[in-house]
């Protein structure tokens, strides 16, 4: 265990508590025990957002299906019955202590457009001002795929972007990531190995994985937000992670960190399309940091809008960035491989001589 890490949590003010399925339907008393932790965090003078899974499965339990269902109508009839119930056990959880929680409910869409991001980060600030926990869940009821995040490891990393959190703890069935049989207590910035490490196994009453939680934790440190993936069910597990204990496993902060729009462009934007650029253009935009320019661009894939996001690749190769489009699809087919000085002629009118300007484009590290 590094100083690092212990100097990380030991000064953390603002912590995201992500809180899986498999641990909330275990033990009765889980929901009593963590809110007594997260309440001595705020006594600490800490401020806490959580992220609640739990909905789904508690629909499920009291609209007597056997199993979770696998239709989406089943699903969002089981979740529109559990959300009421799940913020209900948090409330009566935390309302000894004389916290107030308040039900947050987010989908992709919300935090994809750029003004409902503002509107849900001031929403939140004023809640944790005023001395409340937010527990966040997605709105299951409403998200289908095309708006939907998908698991709450996901939102949990997106949550974590939106407050401006220090540290993010992913509480789980698993207690680590492991190396076989061998914990692995602590992940460097950017480092791409760990991922040989991930089991492909999920919780029957849940969506996410190990998978989902490496993503996770992987997103949260590229904005320099501090992650942790450890066993919920851990006595006073949350009170030792802030010690600085050595528990469950630590994703160190990159300390180039991304800015606060460009983690959204690249982290929480999906891409509608793609660009095949060469080789000369792939170097201009990771080593010189400069716009992308039609000349460079080799093939459109995909159908986009305007200030759409499209990731960019050469041919064979992964996603190296990600940016918003100044141009359509269809106007940079007619613009690939052409001059900044052919646009006007081109298309009859000119949005400037970038298809994707540097300040929008956000290389991936």
């Amino acid at each position: 265990m590094t100083d690092t890490r212990i100097e990380i949590l030991q000064k953390a003010r603002l912590i995201v508590v992500k809180i899986g399925t498999g641990v909330l339907t275990g033990d009765g008393q889980i929901f009593a025990e963590i809110a007594g932790q997260c309440a001595a965090m705020a006594r600490d003078g800490r401020k806490v957002v959580m992220v609640s899974s739990g909905a789904i499965a508690l629909g499920v339990k009291r609209l007597g299906y056997p199993n979770r269902p696998k239709t989406m109508d089943a699903l969002q009839a089981c979740a529109a019955v559990g959300q009421g119930h799940l913020i209900r056990l948090w409330d009566d959880a935390f309302v000894s202590h004389g916290i107030p929680v308040a039900q947050v409910l987010l989908t992709h869409a919300d935090l994809a457009d750029r003004k409902r991001f503002g509107n849900a980060q001031r929403a939140l600030a004023e809640l944790l001002n005023r001395g409340a926990i937010p527990v966040i869940n997605e709105n299951d009821t409403v998200a289908v795929e095309e708006i939907a995040f998908g698991d709450n490891d996901a939102l949990s990393a997106q949550v974590a972007n939106l407050v401006g959190a220090d540290v993010l703890v992913m509480l789980s069935v698993a207690s680590a990531l492991l190396d076989g049989e061998t914990r692995v207590p602590e992940v460097q910035p950017h480092d791409r190995s760990v991922e040989k490490f991930i089991r492909v196994d999920k919780s029957s009453v849940g969506t996410g994985g190990m998978v989902t939680k490496v993503r996770a934790a992987q997103s949260a440190a590229a904005r320099g937000t501090a992650a942790i993936i450890a066993a919920g069910t851990s006595p006073k597990v949350l009170e030792r992670l802030m010690l600085g204990e050595d528990v469950g496993t630590f994703f160190h902060p990159a300390t180039d960190r991304l800015a606060s729009r460009a983690h959204w462009i690249a982290h929480t934007l999906r891409p509608k399309g793609t660009l095949v650029v060469d080789d000369g253009a792939k170097t201009a935009v990771t080593r010189q940091h400069r716009s992308l320019l039609p000349s460079g661009i080799v093939e459109v894939r995909g159908d986009f809008d305007q200030g759409d996001p499209i990731e960019l690749i050469v041919t064979g190769g992964p996603p190296f960035a990600q940016g918003l489009a100044i141009y359509s699809s269809s106007e940079l087919r007619t613009l690939c491989g052409h001059k900044g000085t052919e646009i006007l002629e081109l298309l009859g009118y000119h949005l400037g001589d970038a298809a994707i300007h540097k300040d929008d484009l956000v290389v991936f590290k």
